[in-house]
């Protein structure tokens, strides 16, 4: 369960890694092999009065926001059990895999209250059919659902877990590191632009790319192992 403590953890956490300008990637996922993050702690919440309320809940909007706002890719590396708060935190990273035996679902109505935050974000990952079905009835679905339904990109076993992180880790090391700083702000900068909005801040961050010899470093290695015959 993830209370007031955890979500402030998370949120100072991610921003200090927010100030590592070295940083390439970032991995979130859960103690244990049970859960991943199974929800909020309804010991801490059933008594709040609306108040505490506006404190809890700002503190998971917080936790998401430094996840979100990282300047680097995160992937959320769902080891159990996803639920409510779990599920808008694992929303707010980039990709998600998850195992077989994974669960997920919004429950919050279940207890009384709607799920709010970042549950904004399930629609662009799961259509707006899919979570409605979801935040209206508070039942869970398995990984494989989670897989179809677009919340996944990815379902292993258990075993293969870390391999699966590793493979997305990997490819991303190889990109450029400002290249893909650049490609962060410009996904995010997506979500909130209309279409030509979009195509001229695509222009400006490959423009922006050019400032540094990163680009001509990269695309003279890949013609040299062309050449060679490895690329």
């Amino acid at each position: 369960m993830l209370g007031i403590a955890g979500k402030k953890a998370l949120a100072e956490a991610f921003g200090k890694l927010a100030k590592d300008g070295l940083l390439r990637v970032a991995v979130l996922t859960g103690a244990g092999e049970k859960s991943f993050i199974a929800g909020a702690d309804l010991k801490e919440m059933k008594d709040l009065k609306p108040k505490g309320a506006r404190e809890e809940h700002t503190w998971t909007h917080r936790a998401c926001e430094s996840i979100r706002s990282l300047p680097v890719p995160v992937i959320a590396r769902i080891n159990g059990d996803c639920f409510g708060a779990g599920m808008e935190l694992a929303a707010s990273c980039d990709m998600r895999i998850g195992v077989t035996s994974a669960a997920f679902g919004m429950p919050e109505v279940r207890f009384g209250i709607p799920s709010g935050m970042e549950a904004c974000l399930l629609p662009q990952l799961i259509g707006w059919g899919k979570t409605r079905e979801l935040v209206y009835t508070g039942r869970h679905i398995d990984a494989a659902e989670a897989y179809s339904c677009g919340f996944l990109e990815h379902v292993v076993e258990p075993a293969n877990l870390d391999a699966g992180v590793e493979s997305w880790v990997s490819a991303i090391l190889l990109a450029g590191p400002r290249a893909i700083r650049l490609q962060k702000k410009l996904v995010r900068d997506w979500e909130r632009m209309t279409i030509a909005q979009a195509v001229q801040a695509g222009i400006n961050a490959c423009v922006e790319a050019r400032r540094t010899d990163e680009p001509k470093r990269l695309m003279a290695a890949f013609l040299e192992r062309k050449k060679s015959g490895k690329a």
